[in-house]
């Protein structure tokens, strides 16, 4: 629903007594003083008039204010429920291509390993690609049974935060890539800002996996002022790597995360590697 189909109170109300009152007005003055009984009567008659114009407008008036509001409520309900949907739809897209993601990374990595030690290696590729599909299906189940019963005591994980870092990073680990934390002395964070840090470091990382397979990431958080600056560069794919790109949805769906925050987020490709910075604000 956009914008634009809000509500707009308009009622003629107000100009139709006006109008009315106008011509009742002309009545009277028309009439003059005399004889006595009849310009009594015409004035007693157009003050009655006058006042049951007002008391319409006002009634009138009110039923179409009250009429407005709850059409305004029913506009807002279903803006949040379309906005709560995106939100969703994004985290199933996150929870979805980050697991499949590691799994597809793990397995392409694991094929093209010849030599004695290629056996082993694709053992513990499947260890990987079994512990990334069950967490992958366990997250996706919560949030799938929050949805059908949003009423239900569900046991839900608390929001992420900071300390959340190394275990995505311990992650992201398991596919390959070569990641590294560097977290600064960052103070206070709060809870939103933490959230999305973690939510950034985690798609980063997932591109990282898709596009440059088993190279080195750096990742780093630090703070500058009043703004959390998060930083992951990778050295990009290596001579016999093949991209696996995804839908292109992650970074799209992290700009508007992050820009609801009224940070901002760049990435782009560098001299070698691919690099993603995104600047938070964040008063201490």
């Amino acid at each position: 629903m956009e914008a634009s189909d809000r509500p707009v109170l308009r009622s003629r109300a107000w100009p139709i007594a006006l109008a009315l009152l106008g011509f009742l007005l002309l009545i009277l003055v028309s009439v003059g003083a005399s004889p006595r009984a009849a310009a009594i009567a015409v004035t007693v008659t157009v003050v009655s008039c006058a006042a049951a114009v007002v008391a319409w407008a006002l009634l009138y008036t009110r039923r179409r204010r009250q009429r407005y509001e709850e059409e305004l409520t029913a506009w807002a309900a279903e803006r949040a429920i379309q906005a709560e949907r995106l939100r969703i739809a994004r985290d199933l897209h996150d929870l979805a291509s980050h697991g499949l993601g590691l799994v597809t990374v793990r397995a392409a990595a694991a094929r093209t390993l010849t030599g004695p030690a290629g056996d082993a290696e694709r053992i513990a590729a499947l260890t990987d690609i079994e512990y990334a599909g069950r967490q992958a299906t366990t997250e996706l189940r919560r949030m799938l049974a929050v949805l059908r019963s949003p009423d239900d005591d569900t046991s839900l994980h608390p929001a992420e935060t900071l300390t959340d870092l190394p275990r995505i990073i311990s992650l992201a680990r398991t596919s390959g890539v070569r990641a590294e934390l560097v977290v600064g002395d960052v103070g206070e964070v709060s809870g939103g800002v933490q959230l999305t840090v973690c939510a950034i470091v985690r798609e980063a990382l997932a591109n990282t996996a898709r596009h440059a397979g088993p190279t080195r990431a750096d990742v780093a958080v630090r703070r500058e002022a009043d703004t959390i600056l998060i930083t992951v560069t990778d050295d990009g794919p290596g001579a016999d790597w093949v991209p696996h790109p995804g839908g292109g949805a992650g970074l799209a769906g992290l700009r508007e995360r992050v820009g609801a925050l009224d940070g901002t987020l760049d990435a782009g490709a560098r001299s070698s590697g691919y690099q993603v910075v995104a600047r938070l604000p964040d008063r201490r």
